[in-house]
């Protein structure tokens, strides 16, 4: 197969010359086997852009180093995200570091554009590997993409595998001091990289009927509208709609009633009992138990209208 030469890049449209990521191998196979650029060509092209805004000169510049995206990626595949959107966040980097580069630096373009490929991978991977962001300070992200490197190191050097979820003391230690963090600071950021998304409200599925979420005890069920607005119905129905109630009982029916069930004797005990109240009113406790009945038939109709 021939290789490409640097008379390629003159035709019209040179990114005709890469396919697609849809079809990853056959993109990454172009992109390496697209030439590279001599520092004279790298400086003509970097000048063209920078005094005349030529943009075949900076497609050019793109496409020599789009290999070098590749290369790069390769080094974040361990955080499950595809490839192919790592190549093109990856490509969104390199085409800010080609806008900004100055060929008066004296420095090669590759050197200058390896920093705005990984920092747009870096943004892309902390926005995506988790629901909720585990670094937000540069400071974290720091010591994320340092940490989870080193921690592949303590994995190959353990003996067994009671070191290959969590850090020991020891291996805490040796993180801060190198990276010189607090050794708090690395167990936050273990603790934020090991734990997993969690939905808080998860839709029951064929295997669960009844599936259950933080969502279930993060609710402040005290302060839900429909709640309130039942407590506040018991409220009134306690005080107006008991009240509305008694007034339609005759006077013998309301004071059973009050001396039943509403009132508290002073040694915190209940009310009159039936034997009380017969004897007061000199009828039998089975007539004060059916006067009570009747009375908590119309009070019971009354509660329902008045709600």
């Amino acid at each position: 197969m021939t290789s490409l030469t640097h008379q390629s890049f003159a035709i019209t449209n040179p990114w005709a010359l890469v396919p697609s990521l849809g079809n990853l191998d056959a993109y990454i196979t172009a992109a390496n086997r697209l030439p590279m650029l001599t520092p004279e060509q790298e400086q003509e092209f970097a000048r063209q852009l920078r005094n005349n805004n030529d943009l075949e000169a900076a497609g050019k510049l793109v496409l020599s180093h789009l290999r070098l995206v590749v290369s790069i990626s390769r080094q974040y595949l361990g955080y499950g995200l595809p490839h192919a959107d790592l190549i093109q966040e990856g490509n969104i980097g390199l085409m800010k570091a080609v806008k900004r580069f100055d060929p008066d630096q004296g420095v090669r373009l590759v050197s200058y554009a390896m920093h705005w490929i990984k920092a747009e991978i870096h943004e892309y991977i902390l926005k995506n590997w988790r629901m909720v962001k585990v670094a937000t300070t540069k400071a974290q992200r720091k010591l994320f993409f340092n940490l989870r490197s080193m921690k592949q190191g303590f994995k190959s050097d353990a003996l067994d595998d009671t070191h290959r979820n969590t850090l020991n003391a020891h291996e805490v230690n040796t993180v801060a001091t190198k990276l010189k963090v607090k050794p708090e600071e690395v167990l936050e950021m273990e603790m934020r990289m090991s734990g997993g998304d969690v939905l808080l409200d998860p839709t029951p599925n064929e295997d669960s009927d009844d599936a259950f979420g933080p969502i279930a005890y993060l609710t402040d069920t005290n302060h839900e509208p429909t709640a309130m607005m039942a407590a506040h119905q018991r409220d009134v129905l306690a005080s107006d709609g008991i009240a509305a109630a008694l007034n339609v009982l005759d006077e013998r029916s309301r004071r059973i009633v009050e001396e039943r069930w509403l009132k508290v004797q002073d040694n915190g005990s209940g009310g009159m009992t039936l034997h009380d109240l017969a004897h007061e009113y000199g009828v039998s406790a089975e007539r004060i138990r059916q006067i009570e009945v009747a009375a908590m038939k119309k009070m019971k109709a009354a509660l329902a209208e008045f709600a």
